[in-house]
């Protein structure tokens, strides 16, 4: 369950993602307004994620990082506190999005000049994410299932992946996920900017 902000106050990595997309809205000088044309989000959610009163769903941020020209992780990477070159498991940056049972946890350390990151995803039994477009257009995608079942749905292609199956693609247009087991699925999703 979602914990009262204004009782306990937002979420600590909520707080810096929002401080973060405040900053690179005001880094291109554009207003709410701008933004919420360019991306498709409304006004009024942008500026609740910036001020932390939501926490961004996956699908917002993915329509924000297509704009900002950025991956997911370079931008929750960039409210971490130091680049490390190793990140213990316990200390691996964990997002999760509750309104659709999509949990992320950044694997690689974080470095916003690299190509290359590693994310573990766990959707819960029927979950199902839609992107309506990539956050980097031509961004290169291994999915890897470590356990359960999951079908993606990219170029107007389904991909049913069983524990073990490892699907490679370049990401151009919309893609879905979905958990289309009994059970939670858990993949590796490789990501490498063009």
């Amino acid at each position: 369950m979602k914990q009262d902000v204004a009782q306990t106050g937002p979420d600590p990595v909520d707080a810096r993602l929002g401080t973060r997309l405040a900053e690179l809205r005001a880094e291109r000088g554009w207003s709410l307004g701008e933004l919420a044309e360019r991306s498709g989000v409304s006004r009024s959610t942008l500026s609740r994620a910036e001020r932390a009163e939501i926490s961004p769903t996956a699908s917002l941020l993915n329509r924000l990082c297509g704009v900002y020209g950025r991956t997911m992780s370079q931008l929750l990477s960039e409210v971490e506190a130091e680049p490390a070159l190793l990140v213990p498991a316990a200390e691996q940056q964990v997002w999760e999005d509750r309104a659709s049972g999509f949990v992320r946890r950044s694997v690689s350390p974080p470095h916003a000049g690299l190509r290359g990151e590693l994310v573990e995803g766990r959707l819960t039994a029927g979950a199902d994410i839609a992107y309506d477009r990539p956050p980097v257009p031509g961004l290169e995608q291994h999915i890897w299932v470590l356990e359960g079942a999951l079908k993606v749905t990219a170029q107007e292609m389904e991909h049913h992946l069983g524990t073990g199956d490892c699907l490679r693609l370049r990401v151009w247009g919309p893609t879905r996920f979905r958990c289309t087991g009994p059970d939670d699925v858990r993949y590796v999703l490789a990501v490498v900017l063009p």
